[in-house]
């Protein structure tokens, strides 16, 4: 069976503030501006990572896909970073740690090195969790093995 689905193109994050949101990915990440369109029931504000296809919606909490009372649930969600979150690459991901930590973004876990990588967390302004790794070249079995032996032992 083929379904025809040949790439991911959009994924929704949600937000508080989408300028404070577009300044945050933009300022901090290095992502791109896209789109930002005025439709009317709401702002569709994409942003992405230059040379890269894929984009985030900066979605505004609300807004024509929620009532006010889930609206209120989601919002509380989002603080608390349940919702999920993002995971990025970076080339040299202590660079990175260090230009996002004396900029003052929230870091909520500093660089790890892991059987896969090394990589830290952090926070975008309205709680959602981000990961940024730069992965090794260890094929997954090696890491599963890796990780295997860390229970065993």
């Amino acid at each position: 069976m083929s379904n025809h689905i040949t790439s991911l193109h959009i994924r929704s994050v949600p937000v508080l503030d989408q300028d404070e949101a577009l300044d945050f990915y933009t300022t901090h990440l290095g992502f791109e501006a896209r789109d930002d369109i005025d439709l009317g029931f709401m702002r569709w504000l994409t942003v992405g990572v230059p040379g890269q296809d894929t984009s985030l919606l900066l979605e505004l909490v609300g807004g024509p896909q929620h009532d006010e009372s889930t609206a209120v649930q989601v919002r509380e969600l989002v603080t608390k970073g349940a919702l999920g979150g993002l995971f990025l690459h970076s080339s040299d991901v202590h660079a990175t740690y260090a230009a996002l930590r004396d900029a003052g973004v929230e870091i909520t876990q500093e660089p790890v090195e892991q059987p896969y990588g090394t990589d830290f967390g952090l926070r975008d302004p309205f709680g959602n969790h981000v990961r940024i790794s730069q992965p090794n070249a260890a094929p997954p079995q090696e890491v599963q093995d890796t990780y295997e032996g860390a229970t065993t032992a």
